[in-house]
């Protein structure tokens, strides 16, 4: 009688854990489940927070590259007085100051497009320290000349940057 009554509470048993372990696998799925839609509508919130500020910084980074490049930093910064070495300073110090107002759109970019970004800064800066270097350089609007005539010559830096962050935004939608 004991085992009669054992393989009753076994068969009265056994069917409740079977329901109960698929009940409890069903609901740990369940709750995974929840847990990746709640993370995804949180990304997806943010997403659509941060992509205004993203494109913001790559336009205010297309703005800096057109402002340093030098056909409208040299109509910008005209030399005051004839001396090479003080314009050549003054180039650097409003390419450096419009760098450095800009110095936080990096959080918003890729390491690719910032790399290229700080590249085309630091082109332009070595391009007007060669062209100072240079002993035909007689005076700032020689220098101012020669920089014109350079920037006419080849594909400069600024519009080689400006072309990555186009495609990078391009990539965005």
């Amino acid at each position: 009688m004991d085992s009669d009554k054992i393989l009753e509470i076994i068969a009265y048993c056994l069917p409740a854990l079977i329901t109960g372990g698929v009940a409890l696998y069903f609901f740990k799925d369940f709750v995974k489940n929840e847990n990746q839609r709640r993370i995804f509508l949180v990304k997806r919130e943010n997403q659509k927070l941060a992509l205004p500020l993203r494109l913001q910084a790559y336009e205010r980074m297309a703005l800096f590259l057109e402002r340093i490049s030098f056909s409208k930093l040299l109509v910008r910064v005209k030399p005051s007085n004839a001396s090479v070495s003080e314009y050549q300073n003054k180039l650097i110090l409003h390419i450096e100051q419009e760098f450095e107002h800009n110095l936080t759109q990096q959080i918003y970019i890729s390491d690719n497009g910032w790399n290229a970004i700080v590249s085309a800064k630091n082109a332009q800066i070595q391009i007007i320290r060669a062209m100072t270097a240079d002993k035909s350089t007689e005076n700032a609007e020689h220098l101012r000349e020669k920089l014109l005539q350079k920037s006419t010559e080849s594909e400069s830096p600024t519009a080689i940057a400006l072309s990555l962050v186009k495609n990078e935004v391009r990539s965005i939608f």
